[in-house]
């Protein structure tokens, strides 16, 4: 069964602001790229996080991207303290904005709540700017 992750993009204002950070970050994978994501505590369901799951990311109160899992790596930092590295897929997915309340670390993301991808969406809506959006979502015009 496909599970995703959800994380907090903290610093994040927008898909192209993670975009930026990461591109400097991605680092090689046999004949491909791929993004570190560094957390402290090894997601327990890897087999289902790997077997076609997402991270998605929540900027500014709203789940706005994904990126395919690739990989979970264990890792220990120069203090000797554990963590996960998460490897992604550097392509960041746009999905259908959804509110998201705040919480610490990641949280697992069943695939029948994840958001959608954009593709066949309500035409226009990605083309307004994200605070609009939102606000039109909200009242139910989107």
């Amino acid at each position: 069964m496909t599970l995703h992750l959800i994380k907090l993009a903290v610093g994040a204002d927008s898909p192209e602001s993670i975009a930026r950070y990461q591109q400097a970050r991605a680092i090689p994978l046999g004949d491909r790229r791929v993004v570190p994501v560094h957390t402290r505590m090894r997601p327990k369901r890897d087999g289902d996080l790997l077997d076609g799951g997402s991270l998605f990311w929540v900027i500014r109160g709203e789940i706005r991207v994904r990126q395919p899992l690739v990989a979970l790596e264990a890792a220990v930092d120069g203090d000797g303290r554990a963590f996960c590295r998460i490897l992604v897929d550097p392509g960041l997915v746009p999905v259908r904005p959804r509110s998201q309340r705040a919480f610490q670390g990641w949280r697992y993301l069943p695939a029948d709540q994840a958001p959608p991808d954009l593709a066949g969406t309500i035409a226009g809506d990605g083309d307004l700017p994200p605070d609009l959006a939102r606000e039109l979502r909200g009242i139910g015009v989107l």
